[in-house]
């Protein structure tokens, strides 16, 4: 059942993974500045993210518990409730990211050069939270019924769309113009549409949800209270995270547009390798939860180690593979043998790091499911 669940959420990581590996490489195409831009961009929208994260983590524990215990309607109104909460979500990072993106790029040291691409691109990107935000909680909401082979082909669908739009948006085709990276920000708005769409329809067909016209805008906080229970320690171990990560871009902005050049590569690359254990950790996390809700805790024990054992291992193949190809895959972004060099040594250094990250996101999802979602946040920040 593990594997059953984890295949469908690989392949949709792995589109998504495509999808920003195409947009860095188009970015490459125009200049390492460029990339710079695209790979810093994407460092504030994922920190932005996390609110929707908040929503949408606490919704998939809470609904699997009450599916588990045998309590549909209650998970049917959360989920529902969950909408309105997105709404307000949405809004306030798109406004935040409008209003503040010159603000943040400062406070990360960007350089000027990679200052005047990345602006842009932010505020195309902030029209496309709101969709975001309801793609995120839809799309946790239908794993946690256990039809992650819907979810995944919506995501199939939209990140599709992405991937056939973005091409001629960002380099110009017949009478569309180039728009650079707020043309990959357009695609991704009309794609994240078209995934709403999706989600809407599959609710009502499989789940039989029909959200009424006051649940887009007017959240139910008192069902919302055990998921937010949940979702805000749970959020607060990925923005303890995000801001390591922040503050690490930001030392590397520091150094120059070649050593953010650099960092985004290998990033890239990195993505890569964490995706088999995010895919696994997903779907011990819904598993998990269904067998807390039905009280079946040995059992629940046992999926938490086999999902540690495949992770660590496959995690472990895949980062040796990355840093051995390393020399060969960097050249598909730089021909820079300095920029190669030094992000080669990255991903060596991936190899010793991904044991760790794995069993970090296979318990820390599971104590989730549970509804411990503190001592999580402690270890993790700490």
């Amino acid at each position: 059942r593990l594997f059953s669940l984890a295949w469908p959420l690989m392949a949709e990581l792995v589109l998504g993974f495509c999808v920003g590996l195409l947009g860095l490489w188009l970015a490459s195409k125009v200049s390492d500045t460029a990339s710079a831009a695209f790979a810093l961009s994407n460092q504030v929208l994922s920190a932005f993210f996390l609110l929707f994260r908040v929503v949408s983590m606490g919704i998939s524990v809470v609904i699997t518990q009450n599916l588990g215990g045998g309590n549909l309607g209650q998970a049917n109104k959360i989920a529902c409730a969950a909408l309105g909460a997105s709404t307000w979500l949405g809004l306030f990072a798109g406004l935040l990211i409008l209003c503040s993106a010159g603000l943040v790029l400062s406070l990360l040291q960007t350089p000027e050069p990679v200052r005047l691409v990345a602006l842009p691109y932010l505020h195309m990107l902030a029209g496309a939270l709101l969709l975001d935000a309801y793609n995120a909680v839809m799309a946790s909401v239908m794993r946690a019924h256990l039809r992650t082979r819907d979810t995944m082909v919506t995501v199939l669908v939209m990140h599709g769309v992405h991937l056939l739009l973005c091409v001629p948006l960002m380099n110009g085709f017949g009478p569309i113009p180039a728009m650079g990276l707020p043309g990959f920000a357009l695609a991704m708005a009309i794609s994240r549409a078209v995934g709403m769409g999706m989600h809407l329809f599959l609710w009502q067909w499989r789940l039989h949800l029909r959200p009424a016209f006051k649940d887009w805008w007017r959240p139910n906080w008192g069902l919302l209270g055990p998921a937010l229970h949940i979702g805000i320690p749970g959020a607060a171990e990925n923005i303890a995270y995000r801001i390591a990560m922040l503050a690490s871009m930001s030392v590397v902005a520091g150094l120059g547009t070649d050593q953010i050049a650099t960092h985004s590569y290998a990033s890239q690359i990195m993505n890569l390798v964490v995706l088999f254990t995010v895919a696994v950790g997903f779907a011990g996390e819904i598993l998990v939860g269904h067998l807390i809700g039905a009280r079946q805790f040995k059992h629940a024990n046992r999926v938490v180690k086999k999902s540690l054992f495949w992770g660590l291992s496959i995690s472990f193949c895949i980062a040796s593979i990355a840093a051995i190809t390393a020399p060969i895959t960097l050249r598909l972004f730089t021909h820079d043998e300095t920029i190669i060099k030094t992000a080669t040594t990255l991903l060596w250094l991936t190899v010793i790091l991904e044991p760790g990250r794995t069993c970090n996101i296979v318990i820390i999802n599971a104590l989730r499911a549970t509804g411990d979602a503190r001592f999580p946040v402690v270890v993790g920040a700490f």
